[in-house]
């Protein structure tokens, strides 16, 4: 079984303002809720890619609820963590540019926390546990990696798609996979990445420091892929980018599917373009359709 951790989660409020006027009133269009946050989106796309996962995490107050009944439509299952707190609304205005006004996340106590470290001892042998998004300052910085402990004496496969700082506390912790962009992966050695040479040489310093597979995201210039025996890169398939939102999600939760689906790192890699594509190339996140229609016009090729 699949499980996501989303310790922040939020309901992302969409809206559309022609014309946005600071400091007068403004009329917005085209309103949407989702349910929001790096895991919450990986088990989203998971399930419309026919792989059943659950989502662990917190909510709280009415927004939490919102959230665990949007995911049970969607046929996800939960097992949340509730807490006394109420789980943020992140607001996205979408105007002649786009404004994004995060909520503050609740406090987690430690007794809370001491519930999530007792769900993940519960995972089994064979389980993949995917922790995603930077963590509220109220917890301590080394969660993920108390968690990764926990995961490596379950045999657990731990994923990890977080912030530079996050990772660079994980390294020397055996991870199953980690998805950085490229500033995400310069940031974390303490340079800059200019090129795709950059970024598999410093992929490769993840190979070595405990993590099996390495995606690296590129924008617009596609996406690397790494292992131990094999470097690949991907051109993405052209289109027009409405939604950069969940892209990165979407190419975990592709990737994941893709191995599960094909048992085949290659295809896999292939999957996971795709799904940040459509992603990108759709209103909210991708549909099973949309990335079945881009699979075949990813352009691998080795090194």
């Amino acid at each position: 079984m699949i499980y996501t951790c989303t310790i922040n989660p939020s309901i992302d409020y969409i809206i559309h303002i022609d014309s946005f006027q600071y400091g007068g009133l403004n009329r917005g269009e085209q309103a949407a809720y989702y349910p929001g946050g790096k895991g919450i989106n990986v088990s989203r796309i998971l399930k419309r890619l026919a792989v059943d996962n659950t989502a662990l995490g917190y909510i709280g107050g009415f927004t939490g609820e919102y959230i665990k009944e949007a995911l049970h439509q969607e046929g996800i299952k939960t097992d949340f963590i509730t807490i006394d707190g109420v789980t943020r609304i992140n607001m996205k205005m979408k105007s002649s540019k786009e404004t994004e006004i995060n909520g503050p996340g609740p406090d987690i106590s430690q007794k809370e926390l001491e519930q999530l470290f007792q769900q993940v001892e519960q995972l089994t042998a064979g389980d993949t546990l995917v922790v995603a998004g930077s963590l509220p300052r109220s917890l301590p910085d080394d969660l993920y990696v108390n968690l990764a402990s926990i995961c490596a004496k379950k045999h657990v496969e731990m994923v990890a798609d977080t912030s530079s700082d996050s990772l660079k506390a994980l390294m020397g912790t055996p991870l199953f996979l980690v998805k950085p962009n490229h500033h995400e992966l310069g940031e974390l050695f303490n340079t800059v990445i200019t090129s795709k040479q950059d970024a598999i040489y410093y992929g490769k310093k993840l190979l070595n420091n405990g993590v099996e597979h390495v995606l690296i995201s590129m924008g617009g210039e596609g996406a690397i892929y790494l292992n131990g025996k094999q470097c690949l890169i991907a051109k993405a398939p052209k289109g027009d980018v409405v939604n950069t939102v969940g892209a990165g999600d979407s190419s975990v939760a592709g990737f994941l599917a893709g191995l599960q689906h094909y048992s085949n790192d290659e295809q896999a890699f292939r999957y996971a373009v795709a799904s940040g594509s459509a992603t990108a190339f759709s209103a909210d996140l991708a549909l099973k359709d949309d990335v079945d229609a881009l699979v075949d016009r990813v352009q691998i090729s080795g090194l």
